[in-house]
């Protein structure tokens, strides 16, 4: 089921904006620097049992515990400190981390729709998912942008949104639609470090989380982290609508950001994926990765026909004004998939992007100054 291909592309990691901006991302690589996730599995906590706490005490123990992680990880990240000789503790931010995440799963708030069904009674919330992950493939991806391949996706089904031009449906929408698995297969946080390893051991430059979405996943994400040891990237790749809560889990164990910033017109997002207040949920997570996760960011934007004046100029400006050390990568790979040839009211959606759109929204981020060539 899992692919594994061999590819190598490292001329484009001598660029020097890609060295400047991305020097976590290549001292990771190069063993100079530690993937976050593992430092927060050596943060220790004060306390000899999670079980004890309500769940605000539990946040207030996360947010305490995060001052520690931060503090450790400059210090390990700076030299002054040898990752090899930090005790392993009993408990750590990491087990902290996946012990509110299964918590969470009671009342499931991990994405801004909030559906608050108990997932671990098999109730199921938009993305049609319980307890359990379903990973449709896991293969050494060598069509994302060139500074990250060969990428180790993994792709799971179900998704916070339902997007009608989504090039995924299949896994993203469709699946668990009639009660039955109709693609991929589930599997355990054990057995997705395990597919980690593989990954990385035949070359993957980092762990991309993908889907469908991986949002609804992040419970078994983090878990899985519990038993991989390998000191790889790991990549968010992302529609960003996650909750408070969820964005609070994942910012400090992820090393890249990929996050899609596809419209900026509230109503034109929502008929496009259903999803409501899209423009101030998806840049507030955005934002927060990159002001308290790292810097080392790929916007990934969907240049659509007639939505350039619309959608992208406002969202090229935002970049340039709140994430301006991020890349962006301006996609001109946009075809009118799933349900937009059907649906009469797209009709001006339902054509291929006209070379004279992409050009105008990629002259307007060199206007702004904006790095798009090295990943686009």
């Amino acid at each position: 089921m899992f692919r594994i291909v061999s590819f190598r592309n490292d001329s484009i990691l001598q660029n020097p904006a890609i060295k400047k901006r991305f020097e976590h991302y290549l001292d990771v690589q190069n063993g100079k620097k530690i993937a976050h996730y593992l430092i927060a599995k050596k943060t220790p906590l004060s306390i000899e049992k999670l079980n004890n706490f309500t769940i605000q005490e539990l946040w207030d123990i996360h947010k305490k515990t995060r001052k520690t992680f931060n503090k450790l990880n400059h210090q390990v990240q700076d030299g002054k400190l040898s990752f090899k000789e930090i005790p392993t503790p009993q408990i750590s931010f990491l087990d902290l981390k996946v012990y509110i995440a299964s918590i969470i799963l009671n009342n499931c708030h991990f994405c801004e729709r909030s559906c608050g069904v108990d997932r671990t009674k098999n109730q199921r919330g938009f993305c049609r998912l319980s307890t359990e992950s379903v990973i449709t493939s896991a293969f050494l991806h060598i069509g994302e942008e060139p500074p990250l391949i060969p990428s180790g996706t993994i792709f799971f089904t179900g998704c916070t949104f339902k997007c009608i031009f989504c090039q995924n449906w299949t896994i993203s929408q469709e699946w668990g639609s009639i009660n039955k698995l109709k693609e991929g297969r589930i599997i355990d946080p054990q057995s997705i470090s395990q597919i980690m390893a593989d990954l990385s051991k035949n070359g993957a430059k980092n762990i991309n989380w993908v889907g469908g979405e991986p949002t609804p996943n992040i419970h078994n994400i983090l878990k899985s982290l519990t038993f991989f040891k390998e000191n790889v990237i790991q990549l968010w790749n992302s529609n960003m609508y996650l909750s408070p809560e969820g964005m609070d889990l994942i910012v400090d164990i992820m090393d890249f950001w990929l996050p899609d910033l596809k419209f900026y017109e509230n109503q034109f997002a929502y008929e496009m994926t259903q999803a409501q207040n899209y423009w101030e949920i998806t840049t507030r997570n955005i934002k927060q990765a990159y002001d308290f996760g790292t810097k080392e960011m790929i916007i990934r934007h969907l240049v659509m026909p007639e939505r350039v004046a619309k959608d992208t100029f406002p969202i090229l400006d935002w970049c340039s004004q709140k994430t301006e050390q991020a890349f962006v990568n301006i996609m001109g790979q946009w075809r009118p998939e799933h349900k937009i040839h059907r649906n009469s009211a797209y009709q001006n959606l339902n054509r291929r992007l006209k070379g004279e759109e992409l050009q105008d929204a990629r002259n307007y981020a060199d206007k702004l100054g904006i790095l798009w060539r090295e990943v686009s």
